[in-house]
Protein backbone atom coordinates (compact mmCIF):
# COMPACT_ATOMS: atom_id res chain seq x y z
CA UNK A 1 0.00 0.00 0.00
CA UNK A 2 1.38 3.41 -0.98
CA UNK A 3 1.49 5.62 2.08
CA UNK A 4 1.21 9.35 1.48
CA UNK A 5 2.39 12.15 3.71
CA UNK A 6 0.17 15.20 4.27
CA UNK A 7 1.42 18.13 6.32
CA UNK A 8 -1.01 20.61 7.86
CA UNK A 9 0.05 24.21 8.61
CA UNK A 10 -2.57 26.53 10.04
CA UNK A 11 -0.29 29.50 10.68
CA UNK A 12 2.33 29.45 7.90
CA UNK A 13 4.84 32.23 7.50
CA UNK A 14 7.43 33.73 5.24
CA UNK A 15 10.72 33.69 7.15
CA UNK A 16 12.70 36.79 6.30
CA UNK A 17 16.38 36.62 7.35
CA UNK A 18 19.02 39.32 7.31
CA UNK A 19 22.25 40.37 9.05
CA UNK A 20 23.41 43.64 10.60
CA UNK A 21 26.75 44.88 11.95
CA UNK A 22 25.88 45.55 15.59
CA UNK A 23 22.41 45.98 17.11
CA UNK A 24 21.77 49.06 19.22
CA UNK A 25 18.57 50.92 20.16
CA UNK A 26 17.27 54.19 18.67
CA UNK A 27 19.52 54.12 15.62
CA UNK A 28 18.99 53.22 11.99
CA UNK A 29 20.41 49.73 11.43
CA UNK A 30 21.63 48.99 7.91
CA UNK A 31 20.72 45.40 7.07
CA UNK A 32 21.97 43.18 4.26
CA UNK A 33 19.58 42.10 1.50
CA UNK A 34 17.07 39.69 3.09
CA UNK A 35 16.48 36.11 2.07
CA UNK A 36 12.95 34.67 2.06
CA UNK A 37 11.98 31.12 2.97
CA UNK A 38 8.60 29.42 3.24
CA UNK A 39 8.04 28.56 6.89
CA UNK A 40 5.66 27.43 9.60
CA UNK A 41 5.63 23.96 11.19
CA UNK A 42 4.08 21.70 8.57
CA UNK A 43 5.56 23.62 5.64
CA UNK A 44 9.04 23.22 7.14
CA UNK A 45 8.34 19.49 7.48
CA UNK A 46 7.30 19.28 3.79
CA UNK A 47 10.44 21.15 2.70
CA UNK A 48 12.67 18.92 4.84
CA UNK A 49 10.95 15.77 3.46
CA UNK A 50 11.76 17.03 -0.05
CA UNK A 51 15.43 17.46 0.93
CA UNK A 52 15.45 13.88 2.25
CA UNK A 53 14.21 12.56 -1.10
CA UNK A 54 10.52 12.21 -0.22
CA UNK A 55 7.28 13.82 -1.33
CA UNK A 56 4.37 15.24 0.62
CA UNK A 57 1.30 17.36 0.15
CA UNK A 58 1.50 20.66 2.02
CA UNK A 59 -1.99 21.69 3.12
CA UNK A 60 -2.14 25.21 4.55
CA UNK A 61 -4.13 28.40 5.03
CA UNK A 62 -2.95 31.44 3.05
CA UNK A 63 -4.15 34.92 2.14
CA UNK A 64 -3.10 38.26 0.72
CA UNK A 65 0.08 39.13 -1.23
CA UNK A 66 2.21 37.33 1.37
CA UNK A 67 0.11 34.20 0.77
CA UNK A 68 0.85 34.48 -2.97
CA UNK A 69 4.56 34.92 -2.21
CA UNK A 70 4.45 31.80 0.00
CA UNK A 71 2.95 29.77 -2.86
CA UNK A 72 5.70 30.99 -5.22
CA UNK A 73 8.42 29.98 -2.75
CA UNK A 74 6.92 26.49 -2.37
CA UNK A 75 6.43 26.13 -6.14
CA UNK A 76 10.13 26.88 -6.54
CA UNK A 77 10.94 24.14 -3.99
CA UNK A 78 8.74 21.65 -5.89
CA UNK A 79 6.26 21.14 -3.02
CA UNK A 80 2.79 19.87 -3.94
CA UNK A 81 0.24 22.16 -2.29
CA UNK A 82 -3.38 22.28 -1.25
CA UNK A 83 -4.22 25.86 -0.28
CA UNK A 84 -7.26 26.93 1.73
CA UNK A 85 -7.73 30.62 0.96
CA UNK A 86 -8.38 33.04 3.81
CA UNK A 87 -9.18 36.75 3.92
CA UNK A 88 -6.32 37.67 6.30
CA UNK A 89 -2.76 38.06 5.11
CA UNK A 90 -0.21 35.31 5.75
CA UNK A 91 2.25 36.51 8.39
CA UNK A 92 5.97 37.10 7.90
CA UNK A 93 8.57 36.57 10.61
CA UNK A 94 11.95 38.22 10.89
CA UNK A 95 15.34 36.81 11.97
CA UNK A 96 18.23 39.25 12.33
CA UNK A 97 21.78 38.08 13.03
CA UNK A 98 24.20 40.55 14.61
CA UNK A 99 27.53 39.80 12.87
CA UNK A 100 29.50 41.42 15.73
CA UNK A 101 28.23 39.06 18.46
CA UNK A 102 26.91 36.29 16.16
CA UNK A 103 23.66 36.44 18.17
CA UNK A 104 20.39 35.94 16.33
CA UNK A 105 17.20 37.85 17.16
CA UNK A 106 13.95 36.21 16.06
CA UNK A 107 10.69 38.17 15.81
CA UNK A 108 7.54 36.05 15.45
CA UNK A 109 4.20 37.55 14.39
CA UNK A 110 0.83 36.23 15.65
CA UNK A 111 -0.72 35.56 12.24
CA UNK A 112 -4.08 36.54 10.72
CA UNK A 113 -7.45 36.06 12.35
CA UNK A 114 -9.06 32.96 10.81
CA UNK A 115 -12.84 32.89 10.36
CA UNK A 116 -15.05 29.92 11.28
CA UNK A 117 -15.92 29.08 7.66
CA UNK A 118 -12.20 29.20 6.77
CA UNK A 119 -11.05 26.70 9.42
CA UNK A 120 -14.09 24.51 8.77
CA UNK A 121 -12.93 24.31 5.14
CA UNK A 122 -9.69 22.69 6.39
CA UNK A 123 -11.67 19.92 8.12
CA UNK A 124 -13.72 19.33 4.99
CA UNK A 125 -10.57 19.12 2.86
CA UNK A 126 -9.06 16.57 5.25
CA UNK A 127 -12.30 14.59 5.22
CA UNK A 128 -12.19 14.48 1.39
CA UNK A 129 -8.48 13.82 1.03
CA UNK A 130 -7.25 11.50 3.82
CA UNK A 131 -7.00 7.78 3.09
CA UNK A 132 -6.13 4.69 5.10
CA UNK A 133 -2.45 4.46 6.21
CA UNK A 134 -1.66 8.06 5.21
CA UNK A 135 0.58 10.01 7.58
CA UNK A 136 -0.97 13.31 8.64
CA UNK A 137 1.49 15.67 10.33
CA UNK A 138 0.03 18.70 12.09
CA UNK A 139 2.83 21.00 13.17
CA UNK A 140 2.83 24.51 14.58
CA UNK A 141 0.67 26.78 16.70
CA UNK A 142 -2.90 27.78 15.93
CA UNK A 143 -3.47 31.31 14.61
CA UNK A 144 -6.04 33.66 16.21
CA UNK A 145 -9.65 32.60 15.58
CA UNK A 146 -9.12 28.82 15.44
CA UNK A 147 -10.54 27.06 18.54
CA UNK A 148 -8.21 25.27 20.97
CA UNK A 149 -9.88 21.92 20.26
CA UNK A 150 -9.15 22.11 16.52
CA UNK A 151 -6.55 19.31 16.58
CA UNK A 152 -9.07 17.14 18.47
CA UNK A 153 -11.35 17.49 15.43
CA UNK A 154 -8.44 16.77 13.07
CA UNK A 155 -7.49 13.66 15.08
CA UNK A 156 -11.10 12.38 14.91
CA UNK A 157 -11.06 12.64 11.09
CA UNK A 158 -7.66 10.87 10.93
CA UNK A 159 -8.96 8.06 13.13
CA UNK A 160 -12.12 7.64 11.09
CA UNK A 161 -10.04 7.44 7.90
CA UNK A 162 -7.48 5.09 9.57
CA UNK A 163 -4.68 7.57 8.91
CA UNK A 164 -1.72 8.01 11.29
CA UNK A 165 -1.84 11.35 13.10
CA UNK A 166 1.45 12.94 14.19
CA UNK A 167 1.20 16.09 16.30
CA UNK A 168 3.82 18.71 17.13
CA UNK A 169 2.21 21.74 18.74
CA UNK A 170 2.09 23.57 22.07
CA UNK A 171 -0.14 25.42 24.51
CA UNK A 172 -3.84 24.73 25.03
CA UNK A 173 -4.16 23.08 21.59
CA UNK A 174 -1.62 20.44 22.68
CA UNK A 175 -3.32 19.91 26.07
CA UNK A 176 -6.75 19.35 24.52
CA UNK A 177 -5.50 17.10 21.71
CA UNK A 178 -3.52 14.90 24.11
CA UNK A 179 -6.47 14.62 26.53
CA UNK A 180 -9.19 13.84 23.98
CA UNK A 181 -7.59 12.24 20.89
CA UNK A 182 -5.95 9.13 19.54
CA UNK A 183 -2.46 10.24 18.48
CA UNK A 184 0.01 8.00 16.66
CA UNK A 185 3.11 10.04 17.60
CA UNK A 186 3.31 13.06 19.89
CA UNK A 187 6.53 15.15 19.93
CA UNK A 188 6.64 17.47 22.95
CA UNK A 189 9.75 19.10 24.36
CA UNK A 190 10.49 18.90 28.09
CA UNK A 191 8.50 22.04 28.93
CA UNK A 192 5.48 20.82 26.95
CA UNK A 193 5.64 17.37 28.57
CA UNK A 194 5.78 19.03 32.00
CA UNK A 195 2.60 20.97 31.14
CA UNK A 196 0.92 17.77 29.90
CA UNK A 197 1.83 15.99 33.14
CA UNK A 198 0.77 18.92 35.33
CA UNK A 199 4.21 19.52 36.87
CA UNK A 200 6.29 22.74 36.85
CA UNK A 201 9.43 21.08 35.43
CA UNK A 202 10.95 17.66 34.77
CA UNK A 203 14.35 16.47 36.00
CA UNK A 204 16.37 13.73 34.28
CA UNK A 205 15.39 11.33 37.08
CA UNK A 206 11.65 11.95 36.62
CA UNK A 207 11.52 11.85 32.82
CA UNK A 208 11.00 8.11 32.27
CA UNK A 209 8.50 7.83 35.14
CA UNK A 210 6.41 10.72 33.80
CA UNK A 211 6.62 9.45 30.20
CA UNK A 212 5.31 6.04 31.34
CA UNK A 213 2.55 7.71 33.37
CA UNK A 214 1.54 9.86 30.40
CA UNK A 215 1.29 6.83 28.08
CA UNK A 216 -0.76 4.92 30.66
CA UNK A 217 -3.28 7.77 30.86
CA UNK A 218 -3.47 8.89 27.21
CA UNK A 219 -4.31 7.33 23.85
CA UNK A 220 -0.89 7.78 22.25
CA UNK A 221 1.20 5.08 20.55
CA UNK A 222 4.60 6.75 20.77
CA UNK A 223 5.93 9.72 22.69
CA UNK A 224 9.10 11.32 21.33
CA UNK A 225 10.39 13.86 23.85
CA UNK A 226 12.74 16.33 22.25
CA UNK A 227 15.70 17.10 24.54
CA UNK A 228 17.35 19.73 22.32
CA UNK A 229 21.14 19.30 22.07
CA UNK A 230 20.88 16.16 24.24
CA UNK A 231 18.81 14.27 21.65
CA UNK A 232 15.46 12.64 22.39
CA UNK A 233 13.63 10.05 24.45
CA UNK A 234 11.44 7.46 22.73
CA UNK A 235 8.70 6.12 24.97
CA UNK A 236 6.08 3.54 24.03
CA UNK A 237 4.13 1.09 26.19
CA UNK A 238 6.85 -1.49 25.39
CA UNK A 239 10.13 0.43 25.15
CA UNK A 240 12.06 3.37 26.55
CA UNK A 241 15.18 4.55 24.73
CA UNK A 242 17.40 7.62 24.90
CA UNK A 243 18.92 8.70 21.59
CA UNK A 244 21.90 11.06 22.05
CA UNK A 245 22.50 13.89 19.60
CA UNK A 246 25.99 14.16 18.10
CA UNK A 247 27.91 17.30 19.10
CA UNK A 248 28.17 19.68 16.13
CA UNK A 249 28.92 23.36 15.64
CA UNK A 250 25.44 24.88 15.84
CA UNK A 251 24.80 27.80 13.48
CA UNK A 252 21.00 28.07 13.78
CA UNK A 253 18.28 26.09 15.55
CA UNK A 254 15.47 27.34 13.25
CA UNK A 255 13.65 24.37 11.75
CA UNK A 256 15.53 21.74 13.79
CA UNK A 257 12.32 20.33 15.34
CA UNK A 258 10.55 20.23 11.97
CA UNK A 259 13.58 18.54 10.37
CA UNK A 260 13.40 15.97 13.17
CA UNK A 261 9.73 15.25 12.42
CA UNK A 262 10.50 14.98 8.68
CA UNK A 263 13.27 12.45 9.37
CA UNK A 264 11.01 10.42 11.66
CA UNK A 265 8.22 10.18 9.08
CA UNK A 266 10.58 9.35 6.21
CA UNK A 267 12.05 6.59 8.36
CA UNK A 268 8.56 5.15 8.88
CA UNK A 269 7.84 5.39 5.14
CA UNK A 270 11.03 3.33 4.60
CA UNK A 271 9.61 0.69 6.96
CA UNK A 272 11.94 1.31 9.91
CA UNK A 273 11.19 0.63 13.60
CA UNK A 274 10.29 3.31 16.15
CA UNK A 275 13.84 3.03 17.52
CA UNK A 276 15.41 3.74 14.11
CA UNK A 277 12.78 6.41 13.48
CA UNK A 278 13.96 8.44 16.47
CA UNK A 279 17.64 7.92 15.61
CA UNK A 280 17.09 9.27 12.08
CA UNK A 281 14.89 12.06 13.46
CA UNK A 282 17.62 13.19 15.87
CA UNK A 283 20.16 12.99 13.01
CA UNK A 284 17.97 15.24 10.82
CA UNK A 285 17.30 17.69 13.65
CA UNK A 286 21.03 17.93 14.39
CA UNK A 287 21.84 18.31 10.68
CA UNK A 288 19.53 21.32 10.49
CA UNK A 289 21.51 23.16 13.20
CA UNK A 290 24.73 22.94 11.12
CA UNK A 291 23.52 25.55 8.62
CA UNK A 292 22.77 29.27 8.83
CA UNK A 293 19.24 30.67 8.84
CA UNK A 294 16.32 28.45 7.83
CA UNK A 295 18.14 25.93 5.66
CA UNK A 296 16.66 22.80 7.35
CA UNK A 297 18.46 19.46 7.14
CA UNK A 298 20.75 18.22 4.41
CA UNK A 299 20.41 14.51 3.53
CA UNK A 300 24.17 13.81 3.35
CA UNK A 301 24.72 15.35 6.78
CA UNK A 302 21.69 13.53 8.21
CA UNK A 303 22.79 10.13 6.85
CA UNK A 304 26.32 10.53 8.30
CA UNK A 305 24.97 11.63 11.70
CA UNK A 306 22.52 8.71 11.70
CA UNK A 307 25.40 6.26 11.20
CA UNK A 308 27.29 7.96 14.06
CA UNK A 309 24.27 7.60 16.37
CA UNK A 310 23.82 3.93 15.43
CA UNK A 311 27.51 3.19 16.07
CA UNK A 312 27.45 5.10 19.38
CA UNK A 313 24.41 3.08 20.53
CA UNK A 314 26.03 -0.23 19.46
CA UNK A 315 29.28 0.56 21.32
CA UNK A 316 27.29 1.50 24.45
CA UNK A 317 25.45 -1.84 24.37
Amino acid sequence: MHRRIITLTLNPTIDKSTTVVGISPNSKLRCTEPTYDAGGGGINVSCAIKKLGGDSLGMYLAGGPTGNHLKQLLDKDGIEQSIIKIEGWTRDNLAVTDTVTNQQYRFGMPGPNVKKEEWEAVLKQLEDYLQESDYLIASGKLPPGIPDDFYVQVAAIARKKKARFILDTSGEALMKAAAHSHIYILKPNLGELAALCGVPSISALELEILAKKFLAEHDCEALVVSLGAKGALLATKYEMEYVPAPTVLQKSTIGAGDSMVAGMVMSLIWGKSFSDMVKYGVACGTAATMHEGTKLCNKDDADKLYEWIRRAQTVKK
